[in-house]
């Protein structure tokens, strides 16, 4: 719930409290029926077995599925329900286990099931570093058809989290928590994060991209400016202190909005020219929805497509050859399935296919 309003995350009372304070909306509930839906047109005959209530239940019951449910239903729950009904799960046998969250619910399914069955993620929180994703809702429905026709591998997926209150002061604080089985299939696997080598030579790339992003600023534009070692070298060589983990408002050569959430972005580009500068995620090619959820689909429609602006370090593009976009909205989603320029070096690009 924490990514559009700028929190970076939800785990722990308080901070859910803060979340919906400041407007924010459950996510998982509308991708995991996203997920449900698509999964109704494998042919293949699924009975589920799901946790009661806000576990699970509610989005079966919509989507016209048999089921079979696990736990009390309840008004507010808890890691501590998630583990208990997938023990339950565990204990009376399924062919795969799904869950639908981010970093911490993979770490709750984690401590529940060790590696007793497979598992497979369905992406709908914030911190999403572990392996154990698909790269989409949809994408999910297709490992689990494919699956069950056990036409795929099973492999050993990363569980990663971060420290949420050190994410939120701009520092990551990454920690190995084990593995989960997990199909394989990485077309449709997101894969672990990996960190850009910090070298003399990607700092020089870095500099050169950021330079040549300055000097064709526009006056009067504003910027919404993503959260990335690359993208924060732009603010290192205007002096301006740009948020690593965070969106930052650039007009004019100077920050205007710090570490801002989708309302923030939303009343500041009100009338004005805008563009978007973005990063993908080492490793993963993401450039929308993952870690920078600030960015909302209403934020991009209102921007446009044609005023995205990618870049990239040479050596991150070596390892990436489509980028990916996952924002939440099928439709944008699908809009965004097309070739992009990515910057790469001064005055450099490189065209790279979106997914």
């Amino acid at each position: 719930m924490g990514g559009a309003v700028g929190l970076k995350g939800t785990d722990g009372k308080e901070i859910l409290e803060r979340a919906i304070s400041l407007g924010a909306k459950p996510v998982a509930p509308s991708r995991a029926e996203t997920f449900l839906s698509e999964l109704k047109t494998i042919k293949v005959n699924i009975h589920l077995k799901v946790g009661a209530g806000l576990l699970g239940e509610e989005e079966t019951r919509n989507q016209d599925y048999e089921y079979t449910v696990y736990g009390v239903q309840k008004k507010e729950t808890s890691p501590k329900d998630t583990v208990a009904v997938a023990k339950e799960i565990v204990v009376d046998g399924v062919d795969l286990l799904i869950f639908c969250g981010g970093d911490g619910t993979a770490r709750d399914v984690l401590n529940a099931v060790d590696r007793q069955l497979p598992v497979l993620g369905v992406p709908t929180g914030v911190k999403m570093h572990s392996a154990v994703f698909a790269v989409d809702p949809k994408a999910a429905a297709r490992i689990v058809s494919r699956f069950l026709r056990k036409q795929l591998p099973l492999w050993e997926a990363e569980v990663m989290d971060i420290d949420e209150e050190a994410f939120r002061k701009g520092r990551i604080s990454a920690k190995l928590h084990g593995y989960l089985l997990s199909p394989y299939e990485p077309s449709l696997i997101q894969g672990a994060k990996m960190a850009s080598p910090v070298t003399e030579s990607e700092l020089r790339n870095q500099a050169a991209i950021a330079l040549y992003i300055i000097e064709n600023m526009i006056e009067n534009y504003v910027y919404i400016v993503s959260a990335g070692t690359t993208t924060r070298t732009i603010g290192d060589l205007l002096d301006e202190k740009k948020t690593l983990l965070g969106v930052d408002l650039i007009c004019n050569k100077k920050i205007v909005g710090k570490d801002v959430n989708e309302k923030q972005i939303l009343d500041a580009i009100k009338g004005k020219n805008v563009k978007i500068i973005v990063t993908p995620i080492g490793g993963q090619g993401f450039i929308f929805g993952r870690g920078n959820q600030q960015i909302s689909p209403k934020v991009i429609r209102k921007v446009g497509l044609d005023n995205i602006i990618v870049i990239a370090s040479e050596n991150k593009m070596k390892n990436l050859k489509t980028l990916k976009v996952d924002t939440g909205d099928p439709k944008l989603d699908a809009d965004f399935h097309r070739t992009i320029k990515v910057l790469t070096d001064y005055k450099i690009e490189q065209k790279v296919p979106i997914e």
